[in-house]
C-alpha cells in the first residue's frame, strides 16, 4: 500500500494541487496529448515537477467510463454524450459486458493506461490512476435518479418499481465498467487510484431518510465502492477517495471505512472537524475552494493564502495528518488561465510554519 507515502507527504507539510489540466491547456494541441500515452505521461510528470510533488496526478475526466460502457453496448457514438437508459438494460447488457470484457478500451482510456505505464517505467514518480465512482457513473446513465433513489430509501423494492430497477441495473453496469478500467490501470503500474465520487452526496441521498434508518447509502454507494476497494487491496494499490459534494458527518464516516490512503473532501467541509470523524491513519486532503479561483472578485490570491494559512493552522491544531490542496480538480477557463494558475502557485507557497 502507499499509506506510508501519503503519511510522509503529510508529515512534510506538502501542498498538492489537482491542477494537471492547467498544464494540459498550455500545450499547442491538448486533444492530441490526451490520445498519446507517452505525451500524456510526460504531462503528468511535468505537473509533478511544477507542483513539486512525487505524485503523477492525471487529468480528471469523469465521462470516459460512460463512453466506454455505451461503446460496449453498441450505442452510436453521436448519441453517447447525452444518452440515458429509458428502460432497464436487463441481463442482456450484463451478458454483453461479460462477453466483451477483453474488448479494447476507448482511445482516451488506453492513453491513460499507457500514461500510467510510462510513469511507472520511465520516472521515479508515483503513478496515479483515475476513475469515476460507481454511484456517480450511475447518475450519468439515468435521466432522473433522485426519485427512484428516494423510493428505494423508503423501502420500495426494485421488483415493485421499474425506475428503481433501472437505477440498480445501471449501478451494476457502472460498477463492472469501472472495475474493468481500474484493472487496466493497475496492470499498467498504478500504485494509487484516485476515485472521484462527487454525486454520493446529500442531493441524491436524503440525510433525513438515512438518519431515520435507511440503508440506501450503504447499498448504493458503499457496496459498489467496497468492490472497487477489494480489487485495489488484491493488487496492493492504494486509494485516494474524493467527494466534493455536500456531505453529512455520517457520509464522511462511511467513506472512511473504505480505508483510503487519502480522503479528499470539498470546501463545504471543515476538515479540522472531520479530523474527529476520520481515523488518524487516513490523510485528509484539500480543500481550498478552487471552483472560485477563476475570478479575483470571487477569491483573490491574498484570500487564497489566508484560507490556506488558516487551514494549515487548524489542521496542525487537530494533529490529524493533512495535505493542503484543492477541493476538486482545477480546470483552465478561457480568459482566466493566468488568474487560476497564480492562485495555484499562491497555495504552493503556504508552508507548514506559515
Amino acid at each position: 500500500m502507499e499509506r506510508s507515502i501519503s503519511l510522509q507527504l503529510a508529515a512534510e507539510g506538502a501542498s498538492v494541487p489537482l491542477a494537471t489540466d492547467l498544464i494540459l491547456r498550455e500545450k499547442a494541441d491538448p486533444d492530441a496529448v490526451l490520445l498519446d500515452g507517452v505525451a500524456l505521461g510526460e504531462l503528468f510528470a511535468q505537473a509533478a515537477e511544477r507542483y513539486r510533488t512525487p505524485l503523477a496526478l492525471p487529468v480528471m475526466d469523469l465521462e470516459l467510463e460512460k463512453q466506454y460502457l455505451l461503446k460496449l453496448l453498441s450505442v452510436p457514438v453521436e448519441q453517447r454524450p447525452a444518452y440515458h437508459f429509458r428502460n432497464c438494460p436487463g441481463m442482456g447488457a450484463l451478458d454483453t459486458l461479460r462477453s466483451r470484457v477483453n474488448d479494447p478500451l476507448t482511445p482516451r482510456m488506453q492513453a491513460m493506461a499507457d500514461a500510467v505505464a510510462h510513469i511507472a517505467a520511465s520516472t521515479e514518480l508515483i503513478p496515479v490512476g483515475m476513475c469515476i465512482g460507481p454511484f456517480s457513473l450511475m447518475t450519468k446513465l439515468v435521466k432522473d435518479p433522485i426519485l427512484p433513489i428516494a423510493l428505494a430509501a423508503g423501502g420500495v423494492a426494485a421488483d415493485e418499481d421499474p425506475q428503481i430497477r433501472l437505477v440498480e441495473e445501471c449501478l451494476e453496469l457502472a460498477t463492472r465498467t469501472i472495475l474493468r478500467y481500474a484493472d487496466a490501470q493497475i496492470k499498467a503500474g498504478a500504485r494509487l487510484l484516485f476515485v472521484a465520487e462527487p454525486a454520493a452526496n446529500a442531493v441524491y441521498l436524503s440525510p433525513r431518510m438515512i438518519g431515520a434508518g435507511s440503508d440506501i447509502f450503504d447499498r448504493y454507494v458503499m457496496r459498489p465502492n467496497m468492490r472497487l476497494r477489494s480489487l485495489l487491496a488484491a493488487w496492493d494499490v492504494g486509494l485516494v477517495f474524493h467527494c466534493c459534494g455536500e456531505l453529512t458527518d455520517h457520509m464522511v464516516a462511511r467513506f472512511a471505512t473504505l480505508e483510503p490512503e487519502m480522503l479528499s473532501l470539498g470546501s463545504s467541509r471543515k476538515l479540522w472537524e472531520d479530523a474527529t470523524i476520520v481515523p488518524d491513519h487516513i490523510v485528509l486532503y484539500g480543500n481550498l475552494p478552487s471552483k472560485r479561483f477563476y475570478s479575483d472578485s470571487e477569491l483573490s490570491c491574498e484570500q487564497v493564502v489566508e484560507a490556506a494559512i488558516e487551514l494549515r493552522e487548524r489542521m496542525r491544531g487537530s494533529g490529524h495528518p493533512f495535505i493542503l490542496g484543492t477541493e476538486c480538480d482545477v480546470l483552465s477557463v478561457p480568459g482566466c488561465h493566468e488568474t487560476i494558475a497564480a492562485k495555484v502557485e499562491a497555495l504552493l507557497g503556504v508552508t507548514v510554519g506559515a
